[in-house]
């Protein structure tokens, strides 16, 4: 009775055994349903191809969604950028940005050739405008004039001669140095023939306190050698340079031996009765008779690393150095933003100065304290103005002595 129920079990499993067809390993869910199971390496080979197919479909969607998202993102830019006057303001603003670099020639591809000529032509003529009134201030003396706690003009006696404050606006940083008595500075040349000078080298072998940048110079595919001075340079009185050919007159920015700023369009005689003592040429005046002479930002002249001079009333001269090109630092300002700053610092004249990758300021140790947009570093400059304890004892040179404009080779390298 025992072993009968056994043999039949073993029997049945015998026969489902037989059952099975050869090289056949059924999963329990295909001998349930009675299907043939597949095999485990084709399915994975199976799943793997539907992976990749979703992932190409996924990329191509992805690839057409940026495509078309990038054409009516540019169509818009556009139709914003050429169409509407914001956009062309901002036109205009890049275009005179690239107006003042070495990569002038790029703003045809944002204004046009035509527009470009049209552009540069319209500045030449506005600045020559800015230049022609005359300056009527003077210098008053006044104790209690000026701005914080340590400055002051001529009349303060207690106050340092030379302060630097940082400033801050909207993409840009700079500094103003502010020089108490305008008649402790000096327009300093560079010492060495066929070659312009730095700053801090001037500094450190005049032992000047500070010094900025100051006139602009010949520089034939950018690479000039700092030494061939655009129109005029004027030190201690004398004319150290004359490259205005058959001129009459040029717009400089100086100090006369009285301490008093000029700034605008004069004829060099007119200088000399004038008592011109420290002068350069250059351009636009931006503030004359207490004024700003530029309406407004649009009409700034692009955005750029500046240089500016300026005087308050009571005869201390400012010094305005924006830095610029400088993503994440300092983009640089407009001439607008540069009176504005000026006007606010109680400047009732002021005039623009040699910028761009020229713009440095260098303290008493020789030590550039802002930070150039020259990928090269501080340039070789022909002038910079530099402040001394006593002016009257340094000699400076004139390193153009005998020379003719056309006999100097703007681009010669020593």
């Amino acid at each position: 009775m025992i072993t009968l129920p056994y043999v039949k079990c073993e029997a049945a499993i015998e026969r489902s055994v037989d059952a099975i067809p050869p090289n056949t390993n059924p999963t329990p869910s295909a001998a349930r349903s009675g299907q043939p199971a597949s095999s485990p390496v084709g399915s994975r080979t199976s799943r793997s191809r539907q992976t990749r197919r979703r992932r190409k479909s996924f990329v191509w969607t992805l690839a057409k969604a940026g495509f078309w998202t990038g054409l009516l993102g540019t169509a818009v830019f556009a139709v914003w950028f050429f169409l509407t006057p914001s956009g062309n303001e901002f036109r205009y603003m890049m275009a005179d940005s690239l107006i003042t670099t070495q990569h002038r020639h790029w703003a045809k591809y944002i204004i046009g050739e035509k527009g470009l000529k049209e552009r540069v032509a319209l500045y030449v003529q506005r600045f020559d405008q800015m230049g022609e009134e005359r300056d009527l201030h003077t210098i008053a003396p006044d104790p209690g004039s000026g701005t914080g706690e340590e400055a002051g003009g001529l009349g303060n006696e207690n106050a340092p001669l030379t302060s630097v404050e940082e400033i801050d606006g909207a993409g840009y940083h700079g500094y103003l140095l502010t020089v108490r008595d305008p008649k402790k500075i000096r327009l300093v040349v560079p010492i060495k023939a066929d070659k312009g000078e730095k700053v801090s080298s001037m500094v450190k072998r005049t032992g000047a306190i500070a010094g900025v940048n100051a006139g602009g110079f010949a520089d034939p595919n950018w690479k000039g050698n700092g030494f061939k001075p655009i129109g005029l340079v004027i030190s201690h009185g004398q004319i150290y340079y004359n490259g205005l050919g058959k001129a009459k007159s040029t717009q400089i920015v100086g100090i006369d031996k009285d301490g008093k700023m000029l700034a605008g369009r004069y004829g060099i005689q007119e200088l000399l009765d004038l008592g011109i003592s420290e002068a350069v040429s250059f351009s636009p005046r931006i503030i004359v008779n207490g004024k700003g002479l530029i309406p407004s930002k649009e009409q700034g002249w692009g955005i750029a690393p500046r240089t500016v001079m300026g005087q308050r009333e009571d005869g201390a001269i400012l010094f305005l150095m924006i830095d610029g090109r400088q993503p994440g630092y300092s983009i640089g300002a407009t001439l607008y933003d540069a009176q504005e700053i000026m006007l606010a610092h109680g400047a009732v004249i002021a005039a623009n100065l040699d910028g761009g990758s020229s713009t440095v300021l260098v303290n008493g140790q020789g030590e550039v304290v802002n930070k150039p947009s020259s990928q090269y570093g501080e340039r070789y400059l022909p002038s910079a103005f530099l402040v001394f304890d006593d002016p009257d004892s340094v000699s400076v040179p004139n390193v153009w002595a005998g020379l003719k404009p056309e006999d100097i080779d703007a681009g010669k390298k020593k």
